[in-house]
């Protein structure tokens, strides 16, 4: 049967919004609208009666005909209640369909004249198997949404009446206004719930395809938001516990600090994967503390931070003279290196190594060098370095692993291209922890160290920016392939002038800041300087004088401190002697007259060069031959040398051929707790040989360096300079050299050369003619003998090179 309709009637419209009612549902509204309480307060009136109707746009407020469903419900108002804020609540209940003919004329409210729709009436075996099938359908719905409960599914299995069943599932589907809307105009039983069917179906497939999706996107999701949750779960526990950041904080910090970093990719990349190691790795675990410190290494390098080079010749010329008097040859090397840097744009490192005794400012000047060239300074000591780890670090896997000094310079520096200074190189040891000097080949080597590879690193380190600098005393403690790799610059000891420039110009000045003097409440007499150098300090640098400066700037202090009005004090020799004591040096170790068998000779040791003045006894005997003085055993076979020439020429020497059977002879080098070796005191031991057993003196006034050959030939010796100014401070007027020395003269300071006579000799005869105070005899075959010394100069001629720049022999003094 079709749907029947009944007599018109006049009734209250009431617009909804986002809502549509069904008939038999009772629900509760808010109305505010003022038309829609105009025709709430009309319908009270009349019988409680009222059409309600959905607009088809919820955002229209004034809505016209147009904008209004015709066919609505017509409700049963229950109940109303007027709320705090001006609108008001009412219970309703759905009676039936009405559909709208026409509005009536009215401003305060919506009036229209409606009918009510009647379903027909059928009952048969088809319907329920529709309905059977709605409600199967439904099952499945509430199944997949979750938003229905199953409470509804047990009230709604008992409704019989199958145009309720279709209104009452309807109701409770997430449809559009639009859709519920076509089902409620459907007024057919049948009609209705094949609909409803159709949409049953379409939502269990939409909401069936979600669920995939869901699944889908859960499973790429779920791994993330696990790990979020849990973070979050475990900050919680964190906070708990009083930890404040905890893993996931570090964690974060680190991401951002690998954000902030300009890393190269490969560094990049290798950080972020220990992160996301250290992010996965349980709170507890030793092993997060060590991916979190090695993490923090890595992003603390200098990877590709340069500073910029200040390439000024003239204000880095300025900035090593201000600092440093005299050291021409380095000052000149760092020029040089900062002219070729400014034409090629880039230069590898160069490598320098500054050889010379204490004292004498090599680590001062590194710090000049990298003042001059403006980049950062960074110093590592290398003394007593025995560890090969120290230099490339240890692997991660043992406890406490860090990186090598190099690396870890690198981090103090804060840049890819500093000046980096290995201190004592020269005091490296080896022993069973490996070679510390082996593992700096690659540091040093401008061909390999563009890839350092530390072992806690692990990754390549690009050194080849920066500028290595290295000190050392003494060259022959440097493993050859280390020095192959360096270029040595040579930083002699200072003369007696330079010493007063430098105590003038640099160390008092400095002193009297460090002490709080004035500069005119301390003044320093010139004579008073020269006797601190002479008879205060002994040394080849100048920092046994600093220290005396030192002390003379505290007792100053304590003068002006006890009585202001002292000031100024004036030191002159006299003050000296009362403040510092008596001295402690004899300025000149040259004899105070010639004597037989004692002839100087020249050393060369760490601290510079040494007078030695090598004694001779000959007593009655049997022709034992001693030797002391605590000899090493170069330097005994160089006496063993020269006393068997002296043997072999003893005839043309004027002594006694038998000598050798009749007397003992006593070689005696005072300062016997000192080690001595080397052989360069060999023709000062023939000399002292040869005038103890020919009853000659020796002139005191002469010192003398060379290696002796048993045939009497004269070697050249390493260190010229360095003897050359001990036997300058010594007041020594004359020094004998080998003639293959010759060529070294140009390094000796003019000062030096203009009063000392140096005497080139090839042959111990020309040794004894000027050491001799009586001359022998020409003999035949004797070497030729220059009759008068000559004064060298830097013009002197150049012999083929036979020694290095620095001494070949075994340090004589102050090594065992």
């Amino acid at each position: 049967m079709g749907s029947s309709k009944l007599k018109s009637r006049t009734i209250p419209l009431l617009p909804l919004r986002g809502l549509l009612v069904y008939p038999s549902m009772v629900l509760h509204l808010d109305v505010g609208r003022e038309k829609s309480v105009k025709a709430l307060e009309q319908c009270m009136i009349d019988d409680h009666m009222i059409l309600l109707c959905s607009q088809s746009e919820v955002n229209i407020e004034e809505p016209t005909q147009e904008d209004i469903y015709r066919i609505g419900t017509i409700a049963k108002v229950r109940q109303m209640l007027k709320l705090p804020n001006g609108t008001i609540r009412v219970l309703v209940e759905g009676v039936s369909r009405a559909e709208i003919e026409q509005y009536l004329p009215s401003d305060e409210y919506y009036e229209v004249l409606a009918h009510e729709l009647v379903e027909g009436q059928t009952n048969d075996s088809e319907l329920d198997a529709l309905m059977r099938a709605v409600l199967s359908q439904f099952e499945h719905y509430i199944n997949l949404s979750k938003k229905v409960t199953p409470e509804t599914l047990a009230a709604v299995t008992d409704i019989d009446d199958p145009g309720r069943l279709a209104d009452v599932i309807t109701s409770h589907l997430s449809l559009k206004i639009k859709d519920k809307q076509e089902i409620l105009e459907t007024v057919e039983v049948r009609p209705r719930l094949e609909k409803l069917l159709d949409y049953l179906n379409n939502e269990r497939e939409v909401l069936e395809l979600e669920r995939k999706i869901s699944q889908r996107v859960k499973k790429q999701m779920e791994k993330t938001q696990k790990e979020y949750y849990l973070r979050e779960q475990m900050k919680a526990i964190q906070k708990e516990l009083g930890d404040k950041e905890g893993r996931a904080g570090e964690v974060e910090e680190l991401k951002a600090q690998l954000a902030e970093a300009d890393l190269p990719e490969k560094i990049a990349t290798k950080v972020a994967k220990e992160i996301d190691r250290l992010e996965k790795m349980p709170a507890a675990s030793a092993e997060g503390g060590i991916i979190r410190t090695y993490v923090e290494w890595l992003l603390a390098l200098p990877w590709t931070k340069m500073t910029e080079d200040d390439l000024d010749i003239v204000k880095a010329e300025h900035i090593l003279n201000e600092e440093h008097y005299g050291l021409d040859k380095p000052k000149e090397r760092v020029l040089e290196y900062l002219a070729v840097q400014k034409l090629v744009k880039k230069l590898k490192g160069p490598i320098l190594c500054l050889v010379g005794p204490p004292g004498v400012g090599k680590t001062s000047l590194a710090k000049s060098i990298a003042k001059s060239l403006g980049r950062e300074f960074v110093r590592i000591s290398l003394g007593g370095v025995r560890d090969e780890a120290e230099i490339r670090g240890h692997r991660r896997t043992y406890v406490g692993a860090m990186p090598g000094r190099i690396i870890q310079g690198m981090k103090s520096a804060g840049s890819a291209n500093p000046v980096f200074l290995l201190d004592e190189i020269d005091k490296m040891a080896m022993d069973f922890r490996g070679d510390p000097a082996s593992a700096l080949l690659e540091v040093l080597d401008p061909e390999q160290n563009s890839t350092f590879s530390d072992h806690y690193v692990e990754v390549p380190y690009d050194l080849s920016n920066v500028m290595f600098v290295t000190t050392a005393n003494v060259v022959h403690n440097i493993p050859r392939p280390l020095l192959d790799r360096m270029e040595l610059l040579h930083v002699p000891g200072y003369t007696e002038l330079e010493k007063e420039q430098i105590a003038e110009r640099h160390l008092l000045p400095k002193q009297k800041r460090d002490h709080g003097l004035e500069s005119d409440q301390l003044v320093l007499e010139q004579d008073a300087l020269v006797s601190l150098i002479r008879h205060y300090t002994r040394e080849a640098g100048v920092r046994n004088m600093e220290q005396q400066l030192a002390s003379l700037c505290r007792k100053a202090a304590k003068a002006i401190v006890a009585d202001p009005s002292v000031v100024p004090i004036v030191v002159n020799v006299d003050k000296l002697k009362e403040w510092l004591g008596p001295p402690k040096f004899r300025y000149g170790m040259a004899e105070q007259e010639d004597q037989i068998g004692a002839a100087t000779g020249l050393a060369w040791t760490e601290m510079g060069g040494v007078t030695l003045v090598i004694e001779v006894t000959v007593m009655p005997g049997s022709g034992k031959l001693t030797l002391t003085g605590q000899l090493g055993d170069v330097m005994k076979e160089s006496a063993q040398a020269a006393f068997s020439y002296t043997r072999s020429r003893s005839k043309e020497l004027g002594i006694d051929p038998q000598f050798h059977e009749k007397n003992d002879i006593h070689i005696h080098i005072p300062e016997g707790a000192t080690p001595k070796d080397g052989p360069s005191a060999g023709i000062t031991l023939a000399t002292a040989l040869i005038s103890a057993l020919s009853n000659r003196k020796v002139n005191r006034s002469v010192a003398m360096t060379g290696e002796i050959t048993l045939r009497g030939r004269v070697l050249p010796i390493g260190g010229l300079k360095e003897k050359s100014l001990a036997a300058h401070r010594a007041g020594i007027t004359k020094v004998l050299l080998p003639i293959d020395n010759e060529r070294d003269l140009k390094d000796i300071p003019e000062s030096v050369r203009e009063t000392m006579t140096f005497v080139p000799v090839s042959h111990i005869d020309e040794v004894l003619a000027h050491a001799l105070v009586e001359p022998l005899e020409r003999m035949p075959g004797n070497a030729d003998i220059g009759d008068s010394p000559r004064k060298a100069d830097a013009d002197a001629s150049v012999h083929p090179a036979s020694v290095n720049d620095e001494p070949e022999e075994t340090p004589p003094l102050g090594t065992h």
